[in-house]
Order: C-alpha cells, then sequence, then structure tokens
C-alpha cells in the first residue's frame, strides 16, 4: 500500500454516513505522517472493522469495548504482544480521530488493556575494555579523519553517549576537576 490513503472507506464505516467515511480516510490522509505507521494502522483498522462486521456489528458507531476486548484476546493467540499492542494503538487512535470528529460519541477502545510485555534486556551490545581498545587501536590517527574518528569512537564508547550528544559538544563540554577528565554532554531538547 505505497498509496497515501485507502480508495474506500469499509462497510462499517459507510454505514455510519458520508461524514464517518471523510473522517476516517482523513485519519490516513491526514493525521498519520509517517508511511509505514500509515500501513500498519490501516492494516489494523481493516482487519478490526471486518472482524466487527464478521460479529454482526452494524455500524462503526456500534462498536463497544467488548468488540475491541475480544479481537484483542483474539490477537493474542496468534501474534506477539508487541503486534498485539500496536493493533491496540491503532484502533484506539482511530477512534480518539473519529470522537473529536463528532462521528462517535465515545472511544470503545479506551478503556481495553493491551497484554503486558516488558523488556528486561537491552538489545544493544556492550563492548568489553579489550574490544573497545582494539576497536580504537585500529583506527588510522595518520589523517585528519582518523583522528576525528578515533575521538568520537572514544567518546562514545567511554561515555556511553549517542552519536548525536557527541555531535552536539563544545570544547567546554570537556573539563578537568580533581585531576580527573569530565565530559558534559548536552541534553537533548
Amino acid at each position: 500500500m505505497n498509496k497515501l490513503v485507502p480508495i474506500s472507506s469499509p462497510a462499517l464505516v459507510a454505514a455510519a454516513g458520508e461524514r464517518a467515511s471523510m473522517r476516517f480516510l482523513e485519519f490516513f490522509a491526514a493525521n498519520i505522517r509517517n508511511p509505514h505507521t500509515r500501513r500498519a494502522y490501516y492494516r489494523a483498522a481493516e482487519e478490526f472493522l471486518a472482524w466487527c462486521s464478521s460479529a454482526g456489528v452494524r455500524s462503526i458507531g456500534a462498536v463497544q469495548p467488548v468488540h475491541v476486548a475480544t479481537w484483542i484476546e483474539a490477537g493474542t493467540r496468534e501474534l506477539a504482544a508487541p503486534s498485539v499492542k500496536q493493533r491496540l494503538a491503532a484502533i484506539r487512535h482511530l477512534f480518539d480521530w473519529l470522537v473529536t470528529g463528532q462521528v462517535v460519541s465515545v472511544n470503545p477502545a479506551a478503556s481495553v488493556r493491551g497484554p503486558r510485555h516488558v523488556v528486561t534486556s537491552g538489545q544493544t551490545p556492550v563492548l568489553d575494555p579489550a574490544e573497545a581498545r582494539a576497536m580504537l587501536d585500529s583506527i588510522d590517527t595518520s589523517t585528519v579523519v582518523g583522528r576525528r574518528d578515533r575521538a568520537l569512537i572514544g567518546l562514545m564508547v567511554y561515555s556511553f553517549g549517542r552519536i548525536g550528544a557527541a555531535l552536539g559538544m563544545t570544547v567546554e563540554d570537556v573539563f578537568t576537576q580533581n585531576r580527573r577528565l569530565w565530559v558534559n554532554a548536552p541534553t537533548s531538547e
């Protein structure tokens, strides 16, 4: 789906009238800027509304929290928790948009809780000191580019800073205190 908006509204939305159909299309065209998010949210909305239609719901205004909760529960049996949480976020966001556009009076997804998902460990690998030293020693410092790269990589390795923070630093951000060198990385705002 590389197009900006879907061609038409699903049957449940169309059953609520022209205003509901237009608001549904505006949600994807005007409210979501990222094309990947737009595609994922549209897929979730389309699947949810098709499920509602098969469950006997006649209009988007007739969707109740029990419908959303049942659909989410069914999703937890087939999908990973982050995928189910993304789908619930899509439905919540869509109904928030429809509420502010006065298509529906309440958001039926607002009270529905998603599955628990806790990330216990980060995915970023950490270099041990020997690996860090080997990497820094492998950089050719005979050129200005090599010295720059070694300084940036060394700063990031030993301060756990990100490249954005390292690039935003000035000379005044490095200072000596009690015979130790300190780095005051700027905060991102």
